[in-house]
């Protein structure tokens, strides 16, 4: 099978199951609140998170006598994506994005005040969650997620302003505001089988990997390179974002090259033209194959891990070639 139709097809009665109960976790009497939500929910992706969450429990034998996911993993999969739904929210604030995926965000049509609210809202219904179903080790492994996300960002916004960043810095950044998440989806679904602590930390590199190459890709594809997400191009320059590509670039530069692109970027990253240029230069560059060379690493070392962990019964075999399907679904557009 190809792309994501193994994982879909093995998960089709998990992800059913879980689309009721997440829209159960989020209603409220409140009827602004409620209709928030009704927006947030109807505009829900793909939701590759409760899959890591749901095929990571699999791998470790988390599944019922009929074979479906258990009720703990399906805590794990709400709690995920409750707080993934937050840290989006709370992003739009953060960056004033009037749009998320090409539509409207929360605060673009109901204003900050009201977005920053519903995020955390979603994130207390993330904790209730577990705190109800007494999943305090799930509780555990999301609050250490949420951490490092917030310094993570606060990290960026304190290196971003010099743009200096060197690649230790940037991986430092990714790995705290974009790779814990994912590396909590994998530590969830495994701690919800009842995996021992050194599997599920295991579970957490892993996932820790995958989501490097997420934002690893993300920069790629911010250049143009494989498919489109519906994000402009050269989004990341507008924004002075020092990306995988960008910093190599700058790093193998002449002094002088290095000084006239970073006065682009810092000066006139609202003017097309500029943008264009930088962008030229690092098309031209060797930052492009720096970061297909990177994402080919992490995809060889999240699979050596996934090799290693699960059983070999049925249900975790099954699991395992799902997983390294979502896993290399993660760079297939990019090389």
């Amino acid at each position: 099978m190809s792309d994501l139709k193994r994982v879909t097809s093995l998960l089709a009665g998990d992800m059913a199951a879980f689309k009721p109960k997440f829209r159960a976790a989020v209603t409220t009497d409140v009827a602004l609140l409620d209709t928030v939500m009704r927006y947030i929910l109807r505009r829900k992706g793909k939701q590759m998170r409760p899959m890591f969450v749901f095929l990571s429990a699999r791998l470790h034998g988390g599944v019922d006598a009929q074979g479906a996911a258990t009720d703990q993993a399906h805590t794990a999969a709400a709690l995920i994506e409750l707080l993934h739904t937050a840290t989006l929210v709370h992003d739009d604030v953060v960056d004033e994005s009037p749009l998320r995926r090409g539509v409207f965000s929360i605060q673009a049509l109901w204003k900050k005040k009201v977005a920053v609210l519903v995020g955390d809202y979603l994130l207390s219904r993330g904790l209730l969650a577990a705190v109800d179903a007494e999943a305090f080790d799930l509780l555990k492994i999301t609050s250490r997620a949420v951490r490092e996300m917030s310094e993570g960002e606060l990290l960026q916004i304190e290196k971003a302003r010099r743009l200096d960043i060197t690649e230790e810095v940037y991986f430092d950044i990714i790995r705290r505001k974009t790779a814990s998440l994912l590396a909590a989806c994998c530590a969830c679904g495994a701690a919800s089988a009842g995996a021992d602590d050194d599997t599920v930390q295991k579970m957490w590199g892993l996932g820790e990997r995958v989501g490097l190459a997420f934002q690893i890709q993300d920069d790629l594809l911010d250049l143009g390179e494989g498919d489109r997400t519906g994000k402009p191009t050269g989004q990341d320059i507008r924004e002075r974002k020092m990306t995988l590509p960008l910093i190599h670039t700058l790093a193998k530069a002449t002094p002088s090259e290095r000084r006239r692109l970073i006065r682009l970027v810092k000066h006139k990253s609202e003017d097309p033209a500029a943008v264009k240029e930088v962008m030229d230069a690092i098309l031209a560059g060797p930052g492009m194959e720096r970061a297909r060379s990177e994402m080919r690493r992490l995809k060889e070392e999240s699979l050596a891990l996934l090799n290693e962990l699960g059983g070999h019964d049925a249900v975790s075999t099954e699991a395992r070639d799902a997983l390294r399907d979502l896993i290399e679904y993660t760079i297939r557009r990019v090389q």
